[in-house]
């Protein structure tokens, strides 16, 4: 494999990690305590396929699971998490507030949440809360 492949291969690695921490994060909120059959609901995945995935994230030490099979998040696996979120809540809702039509905002945000630059991420949190402040001194 080229080292473009493996870039890439890599890139989809981290975005599938992200992905379950966000997942596990508003999970934990929503219910309390978190198993792999709710991700595996959640995200429409197979139990085989949340159970490997599980293992990957614990290994890299984001998420512990206890004896009773509940998945909890680390410091670093909560940390990571609510940066996504971050992530997907601002694009989400900056892309609404341009009109964009809401259910694909939500999936256009999570393309792009992966993709972008802490950078331009920053840039962009800034000039939406600016705007937000600005249009409420108005």
């Amino acid at each position: 494999l080229g080292v473009e492949t493996m870039n890439h291969i890599q890139h989809r690695s981290n975005e599938s990690i992200e992905d379950y921490l966000e997942t596990i994060l508003l999970l934990q909120k929503k219910l309390g305590q978190v198993r792999s059959i709710d991700i595996a609901n959640e995200m429409n995945f197979s139990k085989p396929s949340v159970s490997v995935a599980m293992k990957n994230l614990r290994e890299k030490g984001f998420i512990t699971i206890g004896d009773n099979g509940f998945i909890l998040l680390t410091e670093t696996g909560k940390k990571q998490a609510e940066d996504v979120l971050e992530k997907h809540t601002l694009l989400t809702n900056w892309l609404v507030s341009l009109g964009v039509d809401k259910e694909i905002a939500q999936e256009d945000a999570c393309r792009m949440e992966h993709d972008m630059s802490e950078e331009t991420f920053a840039a962009i949190k800034t000039h939406v809360i600016e705007t937000h402040i600005n249009e409420l001194t108005k």
